[in-house]
């Protein structure tokens, strides 16, 4: 993303976990663990909408931590159907060992981010929050998450429509914050995105 990305590799349950570490220039006020979309679909570190969401939390001063999933990348292993990917993130989240972590995700990330907070939960131990941007409800089984958590969405996605995520959404009371006109790739409205995350903190 930036000259001063750093590659870092944390050992997961598939081998090492290649991720990309970007820090905000005061020190960080905790850390935001971003997952990408659907690796067998293109989907890495570099996507458009996970660097997006990765300058917003710098600038919201955290530190921002990219994995690539297990085969993608530098990352060791296979694509395990969205099992050993919540593996992944758990791997990378207890490396963190921090309290203040935020948990944020795009479509497939997205999902496996609410099946982490859910693992979590029961082990009783609590994200800061949680930030969803057109999460993959229509594809994988995505459990309820916390109140409090962000979800953002593309009234034009054509992936996961929007009705589906209202759908997920409704008995959980769980608001949705709707980008008019955009896409699933949020194609033009990526400014407009990290807007909307830097706001929610502000």
């Amino acid at each position: 993303m930036r000259s001063t990305t750093e590659r870092v590799f944390v050992p997961g349950a598939a081998g090492r976990i290649e991720c990309a570490v970007d820090k905000p220039q005061r020190p960080p006020r905790g850390k935001a663990l971003i997952a990408h979309p659907h690796p067998l679909f293109g989907g890495t570190l570099d996507n458009k909408v996970v660097q997006t969401l990765a300058r917003a939390f710098v600038e919201l001063g955290y530190e921002a931590w990219r994995p690539n999933f297990r085969g993608v990348g530098q990352s060791e292993g296979r694509y395990d159907e969205g099992n050993g990917e919540v593996d992944d993130l758990a791997a990378v989240f207890a490396y963190l060992q921090s309290k203040n972590v935020v948990l944020a995700g795009f479509s497939f990330g997205a999902a496996m981010q609410a099946r982490l907070a859910a693992r979590l939960k029961e082990n009783r131990i609590e994200p800061e929050r949680l930030v969803l941007v057109g999460v993959a409800v229509a594809n994988f089984a995505t459990p309820p998450v916390p109140p409090g958590t962000l979800v953002i969405h593309g009234e034009r996605d054509e992936t996961v429509p929007l009705a589906a995520v209202l759908d997920w959404a409704r008995p959980q009371e769980l608001p949705i914050v709707v980008v008019p006109g955009a896409e699933h790739f949020f194609h033009h409205k990526l400014p407009l995105l990290r807007a909307i995350v830097e706001s929610s903190w502000k």
